[in-house]
């Protein structure tokens, strides 16, 4: 059965989409529900006349989704549970603890639907996920799973930053190097540097 989506359909499509469906599908899901109604001539004619307001939304939909991929991406969020023996949780963590991080550390509200782990999350650790927010739109991310009580320890581990090093090299030339160092040894750095100056003078 074709179907004209009112929004978004996960792995189908946007609005003004035609797609092809399940008769049962549509009869009992999308039609009632509103996420699309049936792609009868008459619909389609008035399809085609929304259109330039449909591409409209279209577009700041999607750039919306970019600007929320934007702030994901990359980021690290810390979710509580118990660990066991060998680091295996009691139980696993689901989307919804997952969802409830995303809002409490981020303070970015993400339906634990679009959310999708790599199998169940049953030990503790780093673990990849992926955020589906718009269409082909998507942020990847990781999930640091601790024992409860553990989020302080958790959140200082060092991060990854890239810095600049100036210097001269053994021909008297002067140099910049780009190296990644953690947070940790930048801090460290500058504790040196600054103990460093203190010798000098």
């Amino acid at each position: 059965m074709k179907v004209i989506l009112l929004q978004e359909l996960k792995g189908r499509g946007g609005e003004g989409d035609i797609v092809e469906v399940a008769h049962g599908f549509a009869v009992n899901y999308l039609l009632p529900r509103k996420i699309a109604i049936q792609a009868t001539a008459g619909n389609i004619k008035q399809l085609s006349q929304r259109a330039g307001n449909i591409q409209k939304r279209e577009g700041l939909r999607t750039t919306e989704a970019e600007g929320l991929a934007g702030q994901l991406t990359g980021k690290v969020i810390i979710v509580e549970a118990k660990v066991g023996d060998e680091g295996r949780l009691f139980g696993s963590v689901t989307h919804a603890m997952i969802e409830a991080a995303l809002l409490e550390q981020l303070g970015l509200e993400i339906d634990r639907r679009k959310i999708e782990t790599r199998g169940a999350i049953k030990v503790a650790g780093l673990h990849p996920i992926e955020v589906s927010i718009y269409r082909d739109t998507k942020a990847e991310l990781t999930v640091n799973v601790v024992a409860e009580g553990g989020t302080a320890a958790a959140a200082a581990i060092p991060e990854t930053v890239v810095v600049e090093v100036e210097g001269v090299d053994a021909e008297g030339e002067a140099f910049v190097e780009v190296v990644e160092e953690t947070t940790e040894q930048a801090d460290t750095d500058v504790v040196l540097d600054d103990a460093a100056e203190e010798a000098a003078e």
